[in-house]
Order: structure tokens, then sequence, then C-alpha cells
């Protein structure tokens, strides 16, 4: 992955992890999901990335819709 790229999110369901990056997308705001979990066992985390020049953009539209 490109240096130019930076996480915004972590968590550890997937489900929550694609319906943020959709919502990004939508917003104009590209975005891609790293999965870093052990797929059999579901342990790790799942990253949400961002281009750097998108990141205040990225962490606004996290706050508005309350996204812990």
């Amino acid at each position: 992955m490109s240096e130019n790229w930076i996480k915004v999110y972590i968590t550890t369901d997937t489900f929550a992890a694609e319906v943020l990056k959709q919502g990004l997308t939508e917003a104009g705001i590209p975005a891609v999901t790293i999965n870093k979990q052990l797929v059999a066992y579901h342990l790790g985390e799942i990253h949400v990335m961002v281009n750097k020049t998108d990141f205040d953009k990225a962490i606004e539209y996290i706050v508005q819709n309350e996204i812990e």
C-alpha cells in the first residue's frame, strides 16, 4: 500500500468496517479496508484507510455520524 494512505478507523467488526468504507466513499472520500484478522478465528483488526489529504474530512465524517 502506498505511503499516502493513513488509518482513520480500527475495528474487529468486518461489517462495521465495510459500512464505514462505503459511507466515506459515498461522501466523496476514497477509502479502503485492510483486514489483518486471522480469518478462521476472527482475531486481529481491520483498518479503514484514506488518503492523507482526506484525513480531516474522514475524521469529520466519523464524528458527524457518531461512529465509535
